[in-house]
């Protein structure tokens, strides 16, 4: 049982750093503030969630497990929707797209209000 436990915590903690990495990567290569953004929220986000259920399988103890499971579901509730709201408010602020952008759904959208 200790072997399945580390190989499920290994993978875990190995899954988990990948996408940290690569929501590294992202924030620091990506060209403007909402790719960034995106980058953050998302690989950041499951990064962060992969490494706290590592946390908690391997506490082997099951309230420790819960609370785990409790913040990787708050952690994926809650990052996007800050990074949206955060998006909004770039865009009403005037932070520009990249030239790098080829659509702006937005555009439309402001146009239409």
């Amino acid at each position: 049982m200790d072997l399945v436990v580390a190989l499920v915590v290994s993978v875990l903690v190995l899954a988990g750093a990948c996408f940290s990495l690569i929501a590294a990567i992202g924030i620091n290569r990506l060209p403007d503030l909402y790719t960034r953004m995106h980058a953050a929220s998302k690989a950041g986000t499951v990064g962060s969630g992969l490494l706290l259920l590592a946390v908690g399988v391997y506490a082997e103890d099951l309230p420790v497990l819960a609370r785990a499971i409790a913040g990787f579901l708050f952690f994926v509730l809650t990052a996007p929707v800050s990074a949206h709201l955060l998006a909004v408010a770039a865009r009403r602020a005037g932070y520009p797209m990249s030239e790098h952008s080829l659509h702006d759904e937005m555009k439309a959208h402001e146009e239409s209000i």
